[in-house]
């Protein structure tokens, strides 16, 4: 048996044809719906704008950072000021 070109193509137009119209091609496009509707349903954002967002997160952890150590600082200068000098101990006087 034989086969020339235009019978292969024939066939595999035929095939092609068979497989655009099968119940699998409408699974495939059932699925793709109900996915494609279940997508829409949830509380998504662009990756852009997570981008963006994870941005100006790190930068206000940076500041915080930075206000809080500056805070530390100046919660020890204010306790150095506010602690009393301590007494000096007491001298035992000599014995004689």
């Amino acid at each position: 048996m034989q086969f020339n070109s235009a019978t292969l193509d024939e066939l595999a137009s035929r095939i092609g044809a068979m497989l655009r119209e099968s119940p699998a091609r409408d699974i495939e496009r059932n699925v793709k719906a109900l996915l494609q509707s279940a997508l829409a349903r949830l509380d998504l954002v662009p990756r852009a704008e997570f981008d963006v967002q994870a941005q100006v997160l790190a930068r206000t952890r940076e500041k915080l950072e930075a206000l809080e150590a500056r805070l530390a600082e100046l919660e020890a200068k204010l306790g150095a000021r506010a602690r009393p000098a301590k007494p000096s101990p007491p001298t035992e006087a000599p014995s004689a």
